[in-house]
C-alpha cells in the first residue's frame, strides 16, 4: 500500500504550489515546442492549479481566454459557490425543477448517464457523503456509522432528473445534493480546448490539477504527445512516474487513492468513496487512468472504474469507446485493448499483467 504519509493542509498550500510548477500530481506531461509562439501559464480554479502550454500566433490571448472559460465553468458547477447552478439545485432539492445553464445541463446529463451505466458506482448525488467526509478539512475524522448511513440514504442518482433541451434539473428529495468533483476537472479541460479551437492556435496542452489533461492539435515535430503516468505508490513530496502514454490527441484522467487521504488507527481512508456503502472503496486498486473522447467523460469514467474495479469496468469502457490503465497495490498494471501499444512501463518495480 501507499507509504504511511499523513495528509496535511499544506497539500493545498505552499508545498503544492512548489510541486505544481514542476510536476503534476497524478499525471505528468513533457513537451517542448519549436514552432510559433509558445505561452505557458499557471492559474488557480476548481480548487487546484490549471496549467497550460499553448502554441500559435495568438497563444497568450487563447490561454487567457481559456482560463476565463474554466473560471466561468467553476462558477456554474461548483456546489461550494453560493450562486452556482449546482448550489441552487442543491438548495432546491425536493422542490421541483430549476433552470440551469446549457453547459451545466450537458454535464449533468453525462454524469447521469455514467451513473446509470455504472449502476451507481459513480453517482453525482454523492455530495451528502463527500461533505460528511470532507477530505479537505484539517481534522482527520472518520464519520460515525450512523452519520454515514444517513448520508447514504440521501444518495441516489435516480433522484436526479435533467432536461437538456429545456435546460432544467431537479433533485427529488430534501437533503440530496450534487457534487461534480468526479467530473469537473475533465470538463474544465474540455471548455479550454473548445477555446483553443475557436482561437485558431496550432496546439495546446492543459492540466487541471494533474488529474485531468486535455491535448489539442499536433506537435510541431509530428510525434505523439507523451503523458507520463504518476507512480501511485510514491508519497506526494517524492512523486515519480511509472510509465508513459503516447497519444495523438484526446483527454486523460486519473483517479488515485493518494490524491486526498489520511490514516487513522493504521487504516487508510481516501476520497474515492463507494456511494453505496459510504466508505472509501477498498478493492486492491491504487489508481485508474482513462483515455476518452472528451474531458468530463474521461474524468467520470476514471472515478467509476476505480469504484467498480477492473473486471466490472470492461463493459462500461467498451460502451464509451474508452481505454484504461489499472494499477493495483501489488504493482501489477493492466492495460485495456484500446491502449495496447500506446503505453510503456518505465519503472521496473511495476510489471504488466495479463487481463
Amino acid at each position: 500500500m501507499i507509504a504511511a504519509v499523513k495528509k496535511k493542509k499544506a497539500w493545498v498550500a505552499a508545498a503544492i504550489a512548489a510541486i505544481a510548477v514542476l510536476v503534476f500530481s497524478l499525471v505528468f506531461w513533457h513537451w517542448h515546442s519549436t514552432a510559433d509562439q509558445t505561452y505557458e501559464s499557471t492559474t488557480y480554479a476548481m480548487g487546484t492549479y490549471i496549467q497550460q502550454t499553448v502554441t500559435g500566433a495568438n497563444a497568450q490571448e487563447a490561454a487567457i481566454s481559456a482560463s476565463k472559460s474554466v473560471s466561468d465553468l467553476e462558477n456554474k458547477i461548483s456546489w461550494r459557490i453560493e450562486d452556482s447552478d449546482i448550489a441552487r439545485l442543491n438548495r432546491s432539492a425536493g422542490s421541483g425543477s430549476i433552470s440551469v445553464d446549457k453547459k451545466t445541463a450537458e454535464i449533468l446529463s453525462l454524469a447521469l448517464d455514467i451513473a446509470n451505466r455504472s449502476k451507481g458506482f459513480y453517482d453525482p448525488t454523492v455530495q451528502p457523503l463527500s461533505s460528511l467526509w470532507n477530505f479537505d478539512k484539517d481534522e482527520e475524522i472518520v464519520p460515525a456509522k450512523n452519520e454515514i448511513a444517513k448520508a447514504v440514504g440521501l444518495v441516489g442518482y435516480k433522484g436526479l432528473s435533467v432536461d437538456s433541451a429545456a435546460e432544467t434539473a431537479a433533485l427529488s428529495k430534501v437533503g440530496m445534493g450534487i457534487d461534480l468533483g468526479g467530473i469537473g476537472k475533465g470538463a474544465a479541460c474540455s471548455v479550454a480546448i473548445d477555446t483553443y479551437r475557436a482561437a485558431g492556435v496550432s496546439s495546446a496542452i492543459i492540466s487541471a490539477g494533474g488529474s485531468s489533461i486535455g491535448l489539442f492539435g499536433t506537435k510541431a515535430n509530428g510525434t505523439p504527445w507523451c503523458i507520463a503516468v504518476r507512480d501511485p505508490q510514491t508519497p506526494d513530496s517524492n512523486a515519480g512516474t511509472m510509465g508513459n502514454l503516447y497519444l495523438p490527441s484526446g483527454y486523460v484522467s486519473t483517479s488515485g487513492i493518494y490524491e486526498k487521504y489520511f490514516r487513522k488507527n493504521g487504516v487508510l481512508y481516501h476520497h474515492l468513496l463507494n456511494p453505496q456503502t459510504g466508505y472509501p472503496q477498498n478493492n486492491g486498486l491504487v489508481s485508474v487512468t482513462v483515455v476518452a473522447e472528451n474531458g468530463p467523460l474521461s474524468d467520470g469514467l476514471s472515478t467509476a472504474c476505480f469504484v467498480l474495479g477492473r473486471e466490472k469496468s470492461a463493459a462500461l469502457l467498451e460502451h464509451y469507446n474508452a481505454g484504461a490503465i489499472f494499477i493495483d497495490e501489488n504493482n501489477h498494471v493492466y492495460v485495456t485493448k484500446k491502449l495496447i501499444g500506446k503505453f510503456k512501463i518505465t519503472n521496473q518495480k511495476y510489471s504488466l499483467a495479463s487481463s
